[in-house]
């Protein structure tokens, strides 16, 4: 493990939720001086970015045995994700841009209201798979709370809380599981890229 001799849990959490959420914004110093200093993260104005050492540190901490069953039971839920996943990306660019490519200022309550079935029609597609995720992968059911929580204020009516990167909207946490999945099962983004085109591909018939 990459990090400082005899790291607390504490340093550790820090760099596996960074490399997971990709970046910190308005943190208070007290919480990243110590991954700054010790390499893991570097400042950019208001942003705190983790970096190379970061991420192979945080992909050691949750890379599970390779071939264990737990591995084949995690494969086996990632690859059910998959074809969610390339839903959610479709409903998020509907969200802001309509079909003819233009901006969708939201004037159009009907086709806001019909991407908002389409995102319910995913959150009720991922439920199961998160349910058997959280069997074998300890955490996990932190993600389904989190999408609940973020679809509730996109209903109360805070837009932001669909695909914005500056809260934890439903997009955001949703990348957030795409990464642990990634590093838990040791998955490059050009495998993972290749494996969801073949799955969707299959789905389709």
């Amino acid at each position: 493990m990459d990090l400082p001799d005899a790291p607390d849990e504490t340093l550790t959490g820090a760099v596996v939720d960074l490399v997971l959420r990709g970046m910190w914004r308005g943190r208070p110093e007290s919480e990243h001086r110590p991954l700054v200093d010790a390499g893991l993260a570097m400042v950019k104005g208001p942003v705190v970015l983790p970096t190379e050492r970061a991420k192979a540190a945080a992909s050691r901490i949750l890379r599970v045995a390779p071939g264990s069953e737990q591995e084949e039971r995690i494969t086996a839920a990632y690859e059910a994700f998959l074809p969610v996943n390339r839903r959610i990306r479709d409903v998020c660019t509907a969200w802001q841009c309509r079909p003819d490519g233009t901006a969708n200022d939201h004037s159009d309550s009907g086709y806001d209201a019909e991407v908002r079935e389409s995102l319910e029609d995913v959150h009720e597609a991922i439920q199961p798979v998160l349910r058997r995720l959280e069997r074998v992968l300890a955490g996990c059911g932190r993600y389904l709370t989190a999408l609940d929580e973020a679809l509730d204020r996109f209903d109360e009516g805070a837009l932001e809380w669909l695909a914005s990167p500056l809260c934890d909207s439903y997009h955001t946490v949703w990348m957030r599981l795409h990464q642990e999945l990634l590093l838990v099962l040791g998955v490059s983004r050009a495998q993972d890229e290749a494996r969801e085109e073949e799955l969707v591909t299959r789905s389709r018939g």
